[in-house]
């Protein structure tokens, strides 16, 4: 079994640049099929959830060539127009493929998503949506299947907030006549990106960023050239890594305003951040002061995917921090994980009590999901002696190359390949 192995007590030091977001890339992926002719992503992450994301479009019919960071997508002929389930298994946001199937054929058939096991996250606000634009679903053994009626355009108001409704939303509905509206939309920065990449192909979509988003349907699109923007939560785990081992670092190819929420709790910790047009520095505290209490919520509050790794940070603190997950309910796994290396951390359903210690003592730990894993490295930077971090493949989803970025930094670690 693949590990990656740590030897902590070395402070990093040095700079890095930050890969493409996967949280971005994954709709304009899903996206390109909209346009029946070639797209070209760059800043493209190699990550296995963007891999599994150009296996679909290869399935759907579409002509893949990657070069480094650029993949170039040929939707010029669809050939399917469902997801089977071996794929649907590998990846949940790959139900961000229904609004584009049904924009593009008009109708999709696909199981149930996989992924990450974060305890119940919904369809349903996906299916409520497109119901309401005129789509016709029927859930039938393990699969759902969809076939436009008659296009609706009408405002679609979110219960919740849900980064994938919207994104399926706007996927379905920027190819379409009339106008939709979308309340409560996602505000994310992937969410802005997204509506960027459909704009850039002759979408007429405004309001990204903001709690309404309009969008005025087109016949077609054209091809174009569209650059991903950076990894946010990427670059919220290398920062996390500085605050707990010492040192001080730089992180290029970012926007510091998509993650202000994690530079901020940092900043109260006791760093120091210095923020540029598309840089950030970190210089690590002397001593990790403690957090009164940190609330995962929708952008532009603290993001969920952040919450695992800066609870490492906290495991080092001097006192008593409190985090309350308020998006996924199965997220604190990383603590049983923490415990073994001697973190005092202590959970009661949505709320963790962390009680910092002086130190964690390397151990052999499990990642369970995608952050739990970049989490357990962050913490075995700074523990005594050697830590083993397994289940690698759930790092790899979103981590281009964690192991080796953080070796950059002077970090004594390496991918252990088995």
């Amino acid at each position: 079994m693949d590990y990656i192995k740590i030897t902590g007590g070395k402070p990093l030091c040095g700079s890095i640049c930050v890969q493409g977001s996967k949280n971005a890339v994954l709709p304009s992926l899903a996206a390109a099929i909209l346009n029946k002719g070639t797209t070209v992503l760059h800043n493209c992450p190699n990550l296995s959830d963007v891999k599994v994301t150009l296996e679909i479009l290869k399935f759907l019919g579409c002509k893949i060539k990657r070069e480094n960071d650029t993949v170039t997508v040929d939707a010029s002929v669809i050939t399917n127009n469902y997801i089977p389930n071996e794929l649907m298994n590998k990846m949940r946001s790959s139900i961000i493929f229904m609004g584009a199937i049904i924009a593009r054929a008009g109708e999709a058939s696909m199981s149930f998503p996989g992924g990450c096991e974060l305890g119940p996250r919904p369809i349903d606000l996906h299916l409520k949506a497109l119901k309401t634009l005129g789509v016709e679903i029927e859930e039938s053994h393990g699969y759902i299947n969809c076939r436009l009626k008659k296009m609706q355009n009408k405002s679609v108001h979110l219960d919740f907030p849900s980064v994938g409704a919207t994104e399926n939303i706007m996927l379905f509905a920027s190819l379409s006549n009339g106008k939709t509206t979308i309340c409560n939309a996602a505000r994310e920065p992937e969410i802005e990106d997204l509506q960027n990449f459909l704009n850039d192909m002759g979408a007429k979509i405004s309001g990204a960023g903001s709690s309404n988003i309009e969008i005025e349907g087109v016949e077609s699109f054209h091809d174009c050239e569209h650059t991903v923007i950076s990894d946010r939560i990427a670059a919220a785990t290398y920062l996390c890594g500085t605050a707990v081992s010492g040192g001080e670092t730089e992180l290029e190819n970012v926007c510091p305003e998509h993650f202000c929420a994690v530079t901020s709790a940092l900043a109260e910790c006791g760093a120091k951040i210095k923020t540029g047009e598309d840089k950030i520095y970190i210089k690590a505290p002397e001593v990790i002061n403690k957090i009164d209490i940190i609330r995962t919520m929708p952008y532009p509050g603290f993001p969920t995917d952040a919450q695992s790794v800066m609870m490492s940070v906290l495991a080092y603190a001097n006192g008593t921090s409190i985090i309350k997950e308020n998006i996924f309910e199965q997220r604190f796994k990383t603590a049983g994980e923490l415990a073994k290396m001697g973190a005092d951390i202590s959970v009661d359903g949505k709320v963790a009590v962390i009680k910092g210690v002086k130190s964690l003592t390397g151990a052999s730990v499990y990642a369970c999901d995608l952050r739990s894993g970049a989490a357990l490295v962050v913490a075995s930077l700074a523990a005594n002696g050697e830590s083993r971090v397994y289940n690698t493949h759930f790092i790899d989803r979103g981590y281009q190359s964690l192991a080796e970025d953080f070796k950059n930094l002077g970090a004594d670690i390496e991918r252990i390949y088995q």
